[in-house]
């Protein structure tokens, strides 16, 4: 039988306890405390249906083992066939999975199956169309914290199906100093010294900047690993990547647009983040039909 897993994108790793814990809080919380009482009034017991997952748009399609796990959770008698796995880029009427088995668990499995593919396909899709502009380049596009709750794991993953790469998981994965820390903790050099000392040998430590000035004293601190240019203009980004000269991870921030993309890569930076990734993706059009 097939696995979720097995619909993964080959690149990158998503846990299937995410996979299990995800689509469990989504069918406890569809289903309720009665189920799907639409489906159990109106389709006899027994009734067996054919529906295919068709994608009504095209772009790179991500959520695949969410669907494949949604359906064999409502029925462990529906057979699915994937036509394409996570990360694969289709076309506006394509077919992406094959289903046949009891109507009921179907019908039932239907909108929270299309909300997975749906979301996490428009992560994927709006991701490699960032990436698309840094093609030439060095610079790596990163998505954010800016994540729906309870739903990180699973859009970090669609970004890297969009072949973006990821920035902290959360606030345990790596010392990010921003300008509130800043302002708190005394300045650049205070915040650098402490940091320092509290962090692991292999924590990491990037810091935001706002100016070159405080570029210049980080740089001169010789403390940090990487450092978050935060809304700067494109020829700021030049001179920072100019006065850097290689030593430290440069990541521009803030600002980060689709529109924007190439020119802040022209620039020579390592990284680009941004929110919108997961924060303002469109929802992928997708939909289940039914094949009587």
């Amino acid at each position: 039988m097939m696995t979720p897993t097995s619909l993964l994108n080959p690149d990158a790793f998503l846990s299937p306890l995410a996979i299990e814990a995800a689509v469990q809080r989504a069918l406890d919380e569809d289903l309720g405390r009665a189920g799907d009482i639409t489906s159990l009034a109106t389709i006899p017991d027994g009734t067996k249906a054919e529906a295919v997952l068709v994608a009504r748009q095209s772009g790179v399609v991500a959520g695949l083992p969410l669907a494949l796990a949604t359906l064999q959770q409502l029925s462990p008698d529906i057979e699915v066939r994937a036509h394409v796995r996570d990360a694969a880029r289709v076309a506006r009427g394509q077919q992406v999975l094959t289903i046949s088995g009891p109507a009921r668990a179907i019908l039932t499995a239907e909108r929270t199956a299309l909300n997975f593919v749906g979301r996490l396909s428009g992560v994927a899709t709006l991701t490699a169309d960032y990436v698309a502009r840094t093609e030439g380049t060095k610079m790596r596009i990163c998505c954010t914290r800016k994540t729906t709750p309870g739903l990180r794991a699973l859009e970090k993953y669609a970004v890297r199906c969009g072949g973006g790469f990821n920035h902290r998981f959360g606030l345990d994965d790596a010392i990010l100093i921003k300008d509130n820390h800043i302002a708190v903790a005394g300045g650049v050099g205070a915040v650098l010294t402490r940091a320092r000392a509290h962090a692991g040998h292999l924590v990491k430590i990037e810091i935001e900047v706002d100016t070159l000035s405080q570029l210049r004293e980080v740089l001169d601190s010789g403390l940090a690993d990487a450092v978050l240019l935060d809304n700067m203009d494109l020829a700021t980004l030049r001179e920072a990547v100019r006065l850097n000269g290689g030593r430290l991870a440069l990541e521009a921030s803030g600002g980060v647009t689709l529109e924007s993309t190439a020119a802040i890569a022209a620039t020579g930076v390592d990284y680009a983040s941004a929110g919108a990734l997961t924060h303002s993706a469109p929802n992928f059009d997708c939909a289940l039909d039914i094949e009587m």
